[in-house]
């Protein structure tokens, strides 16, 4: 029962700190980190200690694929060379460099020292996702940052089990092994993330019930994963597959209804987990401490040591992957604020820590791993160091870099966009008024309504609406206006194929549609 109360305060506890950090504007992880440590600090504060079955098979998937499905595919397209070198060839520079610093200046073993710089490789999906939220940057930009997060954990998963082998059989590495363990995980993984992806395509588009829908994009991420980890693959990379495939194609599978009600679910589950798990972290970094033999003590100095190793290493590689990938564009000058803001925004979060903590506490012939101890408060410490001072400093810095899209620019965006829309829906009304198989009644309303949108988004006056006296013409009307409902959503899609708008703006259009087709419906 002490377990059962145990969670349930943290649920509480995770939940409060996330709502005010929403309400001050405040990065919810950062915030919720620096909580969990507060706590843990209290005496009587029971002793957290966190299981890696719990945050892989309990937490990462659902958080992993909400992260995915939130991937445009057209940014995607655009980016997925810088991505690929990023996920590969930043993450062995980041575990060969953490590796020698760690061995340098820690008393950890040069087998332990690879294991951690291994671990702490990759960037975290969750905390990017997280943290990028509310940052008004370049659609680029943002999915170059979440999309390496996302795909950069197959090459750290490969250099963790390749790492650990080292450290328990004290064996030599096997560089040939490693690349076809890459391959098996990577590729398997895409290969059952993707399978999954299609038989759920085909499972969703034949039921309209939402408790299954729900139920469904519920169980999804875990299939994903679990499937993924039977078959000796990477779940990770299952599940971002998973969600990157059926993101693209989500608006096409359901009807509104049923796409508010999967947003509401998900929107719930998601903050739930990721206020949880953050706090956890906080949570579990004194219990830690307290296992460390009295040699560590310095152990404050490492963190720090090994967190500067990780920012210096991603500038150094990003500054000229970036002035590359500008001048390709047929950027004359590069930018060179691009390189600081992404190197700023690779913060560490949960998927390091699941990896320390799957760490065996011994060899292969029973001896304990002393240094698994201080791996552990390394990479937690670590992660507490990203998350609050790059956490709380990244709105900043991108706010300085003069990268961020403007308000007016996303506004003026959005508002063309909506006169599309209204343009698009009046077409489609003169086509219907020529057939003169509408009341004329129906006609005015609908043509009030459009008209009124393009006011709205000419001036941003408020929205006016008609009325319809009889039974019989309001429900012709309920039904034209789902019918121009679909013409606008058709001419949304189109704007974001042409690259007149971007994803966010295609998805905030989208569900104000997808409101307005719900509340038809209901009446």
């Amino acid at each position: 029962m002490r377990s059962v109360g145990t969670v349930l305060a943290l649920v509480v506890l995770a939940t409060v700190v996330a709502t005010f950090a929403r309400r001050w504007r405040i990065p919810a992880p950062s915030l919720l980190v620096v909580a969990g440590l507060a706590v843990a600090l209290l005496p009587g504060t029971p002793e957290i200690r966190i299981s890696p079955q719990i945050i892989g098979l309990v937490v990462l998937p659902p958080l992993l694929y909400a992260s995915a499905e939130d991937m445009p595919w057209r940014e995607l397209r655009a980016v997925w060379k810088p991505v690929g070198i990023l996920a590969i060839g930043l993450v062995l520079a980041s575990a060969a460099a953490v590796a020698a610093v760690a061995a340098l200046v820690t008393p950890l073993s040069w087998e332990m020292a690879f294991v951690l710089g291994a671990v702490l490789a990759s960037t975290d999906p969750v905390a990017v996702t997280a943290l990028g939220r509310r940052l008004a940057l370049p659609p680029r930009v943002q999915v170059l940052v979440q999309a390496e997060s996302l795909f950069n954990d197959a090459t750290s998963l490969v250099l963790v089990r390749v790492a650990a082998g080292i450290a328990i059989a004290s064996a030599a590495a096997s560089w040939g092994a490693a690349t076809g363990q890459f391959f098996l995980l990577a590729g398997g993984g895409t290969v059952i993330g993707t399978a999954v992806a299609g038989v759920v395509t085909l499972i969703r588009r034949r039921t309209e019930d939402p408790v299954l829908e729900t139920v469904i994009a519920l169980v999804t991420p875990y299939a994903a994963y679990l499937l993924a980890e039977v078959a000796h693959t990477s779940g990770v990379t299952s599940c971002v597959v998973a969600g990157v495939v059926l993101g693209g194609r989500g608006d096409r599978l359901t009807n509104a209804r049923i796409r508010l009600q999967l947003h509401a679910v998900y929107g719930t589950v998601v903050f739930l987990l990721e206020s949880v798990v953050f706090s956890l972290i906080g949570l579990a970094l004194p219990a830690q401490v307290r296992a460390l033999a009295h040699a560590d003590r310095s152990w404050p100095l490492y963190a720090l040591a090994v967190a500067a190793t990780l920012v210096a290493v991603r500038l150094l590689w990003l500054a000229p992957l970036s002035a590359v990938v500008q001048r390709e564009g047929g950027v004359a000058r590069p930018n060179w604020r691009i390189p600081m803001v992404l190197t700023w925004a690779g913060t560490r979060g949960v998927m390091p820590l699941a990896a320390a903590l799957s760490i065996p506490e011994a060899g292969k012939d029973g001896t304990p791993l002393a240094d698994r101890p201080l791996v552990l408060v390394l990479t937690t410490s670590v992660v507490v160091v990203t998350l609050v001072v790059q956490g709380f400093t990244l709105a900043p810095v991108v706010r300085a870099s003069g990268i961020a899209l403007e308000p007016a620019h996303t506004a003026r965006e959005e508002a063309e966009a909506r006169s599309h829309l209204a343009h698009a829906g009046l077409a489609r009304l003169e086509e219907l008024a020529e057939l003169e198989v509408v009341p004329e009644v129906v006609l005015d309303r609908l043509r009030r309504g459009l008209t009124a949108r393009l006011d709205d988004a000419r001036d941003r006056l408020s929205r006016s609406d008609g009325g319809v006296a009889t039974e019989s013409a309001d429900r012709v009307y309920r039904q034209l206006r789902r019918d121009l409902i679909a013409v606008e959503s058709g001419e949304l899609q189109r704007l974001y194929d042409n690259h007149a708008i971007s994803d966010t703006t295609r998805r905030r259009l989208q569900r104000a549609l997808d409101l307005e087709e719900a509340r038809l419906s209901d009446a």
